[in-house]
């Protein structure tokens, strides 16, 4: 599957920014698409994930009550709604998938079995 993200900006510290990830090449629901972060000098963090088949979410503590993952079935996108921003957000966020053997596949966390990386957009959170 290929992913484009866009959305990616510049916003004051309290703001909201809305980040989307166009995926193509998907052949079933048995995906797994999310987001990961990494800002200079620190190490990738786990954002959110969505399952395809019945949008179950999963949230890092990091942005959880914050972020909102979302997906649009017609437009195969997903979505990432981020509000109440703050500096400590500032990075650059990449949208991930991964392609399940079943339907009810746990959602995870861990990088490595996302094999699919979109090209990543900036978001600067200024205070």
């Amino acid at each position: 599957v290929q992913l484009q993200a866009s959305g990616g900006g510049l916003v004051q510290a309290g703001g909201s920014l809305r980040l989307s990830c166009a995926t193509s090449g998907r052949t079933s629901s048995k995906y797994h698409v999310g987001w990961f972060r990494q800002a200079p000098g620190k190490e990738r963090e786990f954002v959110a994930v969505i399952r395809w088949f019945d949008d179950d979410t999963y949230y890092g503590d990091s942005v959880k009550g914050r972020f909102t993952i979302s997906k649009n079935s017609a437009k195969n996108t997903v979505d990432l709604q981020m509000t109440s921003l703050k500096p400590e957000d500032t990075a650059l966020y990449y949208c991930v998938a991964r392609s399940t053997g079943s339907f009810r596949v746990t959602l995870t966390k861990e990088a490595n079995v996302y094999r699919s990386w979109g090209q990543g957009t900036q978001v600067t959170v200024s205070s």
